[in-house]
């Protein structure tokens, strides 16, 4: 394996998970990818637990076997160096910003109406929290919109991490009960990230999970 290899342990449809993937095929770099059914309990492991005692995905495997875990966190060690992540200190502060909203303001609300509505049982009493969980991430989304009256991206001047992690949800918001054609420039710069060299989709989840969504 090259020294610059990296294993990524990670469940494919999920948004934190996909945003790392994301980047690493926008930037070439070589991966090996782990699939972990973290929805159904494949994180919480002895062998997971002892390489991440927080039994969370995504995690990223050095060669030399180190490892990291928090999504923005590889999205940031990854992006070093590279046009994805500003070197100018107070550029790269604004991206750390974006990162922190989308962790404590965004993801919390849109990724887990979304995880509620596909991954749990239409009488879960989960479900119970989902007005509040659109209502906050209403609240995001509007965040957002308001960025992009002024700006395409929100990494600065080009597409970057910052735009990776917040298209990882994003984009898939209407699972969790959003209506993203109420927000038209969220939908443009959808559509931009879609546009930029290396993009991949994120795969689809599976039928089981996909008729939830539907009848939810």
């Amino acid at each position: 394996m090259s020294p610059d290899a990296v294993t990524v342990h990670g469940m494919s449809t999920s948004g934190n998970c996909h945003k790392v993937r994301l980047l690493l095929e926008q930037l070439g770099r070589p991966y090996q990818w782990v699939e972990v059914d973290s929805a159904n309990g494949a994180t919480r492991t002895p062998e997971y637990l002892a390489k991440n005692p927080n039994g969370k995905v995504p995690m990223l495997e050095r060669a030399d076997g180190r490892i990291l875990v928090e999504s923005n966190a590889i999205l940031c060690w990854l992006a070093e160096g590279t046009p994805f992540l500003p070197a100018d200190a107070w550029q790269r502060a604004q991206v750390l910003s974006w990162l922190f909203f989308e962790q404590y303001s965004h993801e919390p609300y849109i990724a887990v109406a979304r995880f509620i509505r596909g991954w749990t049982p239409p009488d879960s009493p989960r479900r119970a929290d989902l007005p509040r969980l659109v209502e906050r991430g209403g609240q995001a989304l509007a965040v957002m919109e308001k960025h992009l009256q002024s700006a395409d991206w929100f990494t600065g001047d080009a597409y970057g991490v910052a735009d990776i992690a917040l298209f990882a949800y994003t984009h898939c918001a209407g699972d969790g009960g959003f209506e993203l054609r109420k927000l038209p420039r969220i939908t443009d710069w959808l559509a931009r990230v879609r546009a930029t060299p290396g993009f991949i989709p994120m795969p689809a989840v599976s039928d089981e999970v996909a008729a939830r969504l539907a009848t939810s």
